[in-house]
């Protein structure tokens, strides 16, 4: 390894390599300048749609039958690996493969959006190769960004089954499930994430506010499915054009009845804005489940609020602007009604107190907030063997105050190269949660 200019010359030779090549183009590219900076192998595994598996990018045709590159499982479960393990507490992991060479699995991060893992081959210890570790699947991370938007590649990789039009046209739309910085941040989750109607969220940063909103459309159709599109496309438009959150809701439901007539088609939501300064929260409720509110790890309150009409029957109801005095550390979530009323084969519901009671849970844990969404979901499809009737959708959002950048690091998981070896955990053996 040639040291800081080995690094060096790997990432720019990637950057420039990198800026007009497909996403299939990767997996090679990516090899070839790994060498540079003395990494022997360098595998790309991005997790599927519903966070169940990572899948490599091969480099062959995505969503052909997928082929291992030698002795590397082409598909790794997220909860029983030590790749997926590392996805799941955002660290790095080290463990040595049969040879003795140094094996890592790093990942890798869309800011704070989870897109998968690399796994990294060299000879060395941590130590010697922690730094281009981190800078490549960085660099890596960017470059899968730049390329998903446009390739049918990325989609076919990460789905596991085909997709109705009204799912295709949401997931085009939604914002990255999850953002983080030193004052925030805001993760959400969809079901089923394959056949999605009527249900949406939205988020937006503006400077030192937070734009946050959830939608719930009547009905489970494709109708719904344009329902909820029409209604968030609609949402963003009107806040870019400086409207309030009442104005913002009343030139919605404008839309919807000029489209769809009186009564038609409707959407229960939730618009809010986020003072990141003062810890404020404003918010209008239009016909849907008032937001909870999380404190301490164990205070729980609905923050209720007058609610108006759902969006689109046009009953002229008042719009009410309410406001909440947050704390650092809070934790807000909005959600919709197939959360809590997903239903057993005995007919219980899930329930907003199930629902509450696993957030504080994994909170206690000090999971990385996507991470306790990710369980979440899997809970609520197991407690309805598996197939939702209705979305469930939540948008968690918690508060860090004016943390220091240490907090951040902490919420997120130790990203950094372990000193302690994880080789008592066999490859595909259970990885154990932290307690």
């Amino acid at each position: 390894m040639d040291g800081p200019r080995g690094v060096e010359r790997m990432l720019t030779g990637l950057l420039e390599s990198g800026q007009q090549a497909t996403l299939e183009q990767l997996p090679a590219l990516v090899a070839r300048h790994a060498t540079q900076a003395g990494i022997e192998e360098v595998l790309i595994y991005l997790a599927d749609l519903q966070q169940n598996t990572l899948r490599m990018l091969t480099g062959h045709r995505c969503g052909a039958p997928r082929r291992a590159d030698g002795a590397a499982p082409a598909e790794l479960r997220i909860d029983s690996t030590y790749a997926g393990r590392a996805f799941q507490e955002v660290r790095i992991l080290h463990k040595p493969d049969e040879s003795g060479m140094g094996c890592w699995w790093v990942p890798l991060l869309n800011g704070t959006e989870r897109l998968g893992v690399l796994r990294v081959r060299a000879d060395g210890d941590g130590e010697e190769h922690g730094g281009a570790i981190r800078q490549l699947a960085s660099l890596v991370a960017l470059l899968v960004v730049s390329k998903r938007s446009y390739s049918d590649c990325y989609p076919r990789l990460v789905r596991s089954r085909p997709m109705n039009v009204a799912a295709e046209m949401l997931w085009r739309l939604m914002p990255p499930l999850t953002f983080s910085n030193r004052e925030v941040t805001i993760s959400g989750v969809l079901e089923p994430a394959y056949e999605i109607g009527g249900d949406a969220f939205d988020y937006a940063v503006d400077h030192d506010a937070v734009h946050l909103s959830i939608f719930d459309a009547m009905g489970h159709d494709l109708a719904a499915g344009l329902t909820a599109n029409l209604t968030l496309a609609a949402c963003r438009n009107l806040r870019r054009q400086g409207l309030d959150l009442a104005g913002n809701s009343k030139g919605i439901e404008a839309l919807l009845l000029e489209e769809f007539g009186h009564a038609t088609r409707f959407v229960t939501a939730i618009l809010a804005d986020f003072d990141l300064r003062t810890g404020v929260l404003t918010w209008v409720n239009r016909g849907h489940h008032p937001p909870v509110l999380i404190r301490g790890g164990r205070w729980i309150s609905t923050l209720d609020c007058p609610p108006a009409h759902p969006l689109g029957l046009g009953l002229d109801m008042p719009v009410t602007v309410c406001s909440e005095q947050l704390e650092p550390g809070d934790r807000l979530l909005l959600y919709t009604d197939g959360i809590i009323e997903a239903g057993s084969h005995e007919g219980k519901e899930f329930g907003l107190s199930r629902f509450v009671e696993f957030i504080l849970r994994h909170s206690a844990s000090r999971l990385p907030v996507p991470e306790t969404l990710r369980r979440l979901i899997k809970d609520v499809l197991a407690h309805h063997e598996g197939r939702l009737q209705d979305d469930a959708t939540v948008l968690l959002t918690e508060w860090h105050g004016r943390a220091e950048p240490e907090l951040r690091q902490e919420l997120l998981g130790q990203y950094a190269i372990p000193n302690r070896s994880c080789s008592a955990l066999p490859e595909g053996g259970m990885a154990r949660s932290p307690s």
